[in-house]
């Protein structure tokens, strides 16, 4: 029997740090909730634009931005393409390997 009520007693520890985890989480993270929600809604509006500039055959516009990102996207390009199954990059003009 007191085993049973050592392993009822744990269980009731383990719920009541599952509650005060989630309501420290809810207390820290509540305040950026917007801030979090306004960013992923304009990630999502510029990915449309990005989408939406291509199906239409408009140069992309974020390009001269991005350039200075190459170095960094080289970099993970390799890892993507061989996580992807790919021995060798799947573009003609972008060689990594």
């Amino acid at each position: 029997m007191a085993s049973d009520e050592r392993h009822g007693e744990s269980d009731g520890w383990r719920q009541w740090l599952r509650r005060a985890s989630y309501y420290a989480e809810e207390l820290y993270f509540g305040r950026y909730r917007s801030t979090i929600a306004r960013a992923r809604r304009d990630e999502e509006d510029l990915f449309m634009l990005l989408v939406y500039s291509e199906m239409m055959g408009v140069p992309n516009p974020a390009s001269y931005y991005t350039m200075e990102l190459q170095p960094l996207l080289l970099e993970r390009f390799h890892d993507w393409h061989r996580r992807m199954g790919m021995e060798r990059s799947p573009l003609d003009h972008f060689r990594c390997c």
